[in-house]
């Protein structure tokens, strides 16, 4: 097995051999633009290096690397629009770049790519591919529409918001792990194993992504810090606040998520201290580890050499202590 930077490395040599650019340019010019701005590629190296896990070849995973990667981009573009987001990994979102039918049109045609992409596959293999994805992708609509609908809801649960961000964010996750298992034509059980391992990571990954909306370093995270805030949505930062509040702390909390207001730094302030002071700040990183050990028992259950559950542990570690 390669390191993770070498797992990446090749990624993006695959990625840079494909022509995105072609005519109509107004068409693929923002999709090459949002490929091309960086990221963590994590779920492209997540299949790629499951694929190896399970005794197969990295570069028989890369088409589905790059459809998991394409498919990611076209929802980012989607949810920028949907958010009003100015900024994507510290760059200017594509319906800013653009337009908002720009946006629209070039993510639609990012999706169906992400599809084409499995087309370099055997028929059983496809098959099982496309099942998976198209699942995942639909879980994906799923968890967006949730998100949405708690914006305007003040009885959102933990347990709704779990579901919420496990579709949303985690099944892409977990999906791109066993999309390498399937590739390297490992059992089922092992298939299913790392795929539940990637989902306990998944929503580890989005709340310390939720966290570090809140309490990132702006010249690192990437995207504007505070911006859940700024848009009221209901995180698990929020709930735990409403759950550890007080009267006059949960008023005040929702009157806050209620309001747009013009200036948004003093709100972003005002709720970051009500976080600290609730305890749904250490509430969160718990909740952070807690997930991440739930994964590492499920890796313990896999069929698979010890040093390759070290790996997997170290990478899971490394992803739960970064700042972007």
């Amino acid at each position: 097995m390669l390191p993770i930077h070498q797992y990446q490395e090749q990624f993006l040599l695959y990625l840079e051999n494909q022509k995105i650019v072609k005519e109509p340019k107004n068409l693929y010019q923002p999709i090459d633009y949002i490929l091309q701005l960086g990221g963590k590629r994590l779920r492209p190296v997540l299949t790629l290096m499951t694929a190896e896990v399970f005794d197969g070849n990295y570069k028989e995973a890369l088409p589905a690397a790059l459809a998991i990667e394409v498919f990611h981009n076209f929802s980012l573009i989607h949810d920028d629009i949907m958010d009003d987001a100015p900024l994507r990994r510290g760059n200017v979102t594509v319906h800013e770049k653009w337009n908002i039918n720009t946006g629209i049109l070039s993510g639609d045609a990012m999706l169906i790519l992400a599809y084409q992409y499995f087309e370099q596959y055997e028929p059983a293999i496809f098959k099982d591919l496309a099942k998976l994805f198209s699942q995942t992708a639909l879980e994906v609509c799923e968890g967006q529409q949730y998100d949405v609908d708690f914006e305007t809801r003040n009885d959102v649960t933990i347990l709704e918001y779990l579901k919420m961000i496990g579709y949303k964010t985690a099944v892409l996750v977990a999906a791109a792990m066993k999309m390498g298992a399937i590739i390297a034509k490992t059992s089922e059980e092992n298939a299913n194993l790392i795929y539940d391992f990637g989902l306990n990571l998944g929503l580890a990954f989005q709340l310390q992504d939720d966290y570090l909306d809140a309490f990132g370093d702006p010249k690192t995270f990437g995207k504007q810090v505070g911006g859940d805030i700024i848009e009221n949505k209901k995180t698990y930062l929020y709930l735990k606040a409403i759950e550890f509040s007080s009267k006059e702390q949960r008023e005040e909390l929702m009157h806050l998520f209620s309001i747009q207001l013009d200036e948004n730094s003093e709100k972003i302030e005002t709720v970051k201290e009500t976080f600290n002071s609730t305890g749904a700040s250490l509430a969160t990183q718990k909740s952070i580890k807690d997930f991440t050990l739930k994964a590492f028992e499920t890796l313990e259950k896999i069929n698979i050499s010890e040093d390759k559950k070290v790996m997997l542990k170290a990478f899971g570690d490394n992803l739960m202590s970064r700042n972007v």
